[in-house]
């Protein structure tokens, strides 16, 4: 690689680091120092990226592409914690606590992910304490979301958790229409399955239970999710 092109390489780098919440708060200057530390890799689909008790020794930032974070059950059950797009992170807890990985990480889609070693991350945090700041932010939020996926296992039965991850899509990537919100792309049963721990069978009723009543419906190859729908309504309207 030329002088001309690992500049111009080193300048999208930085220019994808400031897409990167983690990094929020930082220059250009800092942000460039930082790109010589980072490698990149690009990862074809259903690829495994790390495994469950391997060794933490980096942080990873999706750059493109999508990946799932993933726990298997003794029978085989694959539980998924958590899809992560652009601009997120993983590794970080193992690289702060010397603790083995707690998680599964496989790529949903082809992915491009920039990787910062275990001896880089912590040379970051000393450096740059906003990293530390955003890093903390970025927890709390994990773990408040942790909190409420372990109420939600509490207060809804399936159906009503159905309707949670439903509304949780429309949050995350569903456009405002003038009926409720519209999920460009609607999840296969399985993935919704593997999500809120049930089976695929489960979930295929809870959504012809709810095409039924009219809280949600098919729009090409897209899912409208109504106003209406609501965990807990339909929870107590199964008990």
């Amino acid at each position: 690689m030329t002088s001309t092109s690992s500049n111009a390489r080193a300048r999208q780098i930085v220019d994808l680091l400031k897409e990167v919440p983690l990094f929020a708060g930082m220059n250009d200057d800092d942000l460039a120092r930082l790109s010589l530390l980072i490698t990149e890799k690009h990862y074809p689909r259903d690829t495994v990226v790390v495994s469950a008790t391997d060794p933490g020794d980096a942080l990873y930032i999706v750059a493109e592409g999508e990946v799932k974070v993933s726990l298997w059950s003794d029978n085989g059950r694959e539980i998924i914690l958590s899809t992560l797009g652009p601009g997120s992170f993983f590794g970080e807890m193992s690289l702060v606590d010397g603790e083995p990985r707690s998680a599964n990480v496989a790529c949903l889609a082809d992915a491009l992910l920039l990787r910062l070693g275990r001896k880089e991350f912590l040379q970051a945090l000393r450096s740059y304490p906003t990293i530390a700041i955003n890093v903390m932010t970025e927890v709390c939020v994990r773990l408040r979301r942790a909190d409420e996926s372990i109420g939600n296992l509490a207060l809804l039965d399936v159906y009503g958790r159905v309707a949670r991850f439903l509304l949780e899509r429309c949050e995350e990537e569903g456009d405002v229409v003038p009926e409720g919100h519209l999920i460009k792309k609607i999840p296969t049963q399985q993935h919704i399955a593997s999500r809120i721990g049930t089976s695929r069978e489960t979930v295929s009723r809870a959504l012809s239970e709810f095409q039924r009543r009219g809280f949600i419906e098919q729009r090409g190859k897209g899912l409208l999710v109504r106003e209406g729908l609501d965990p807990k309504a339909v929870s107590r309207s199964r008990n």
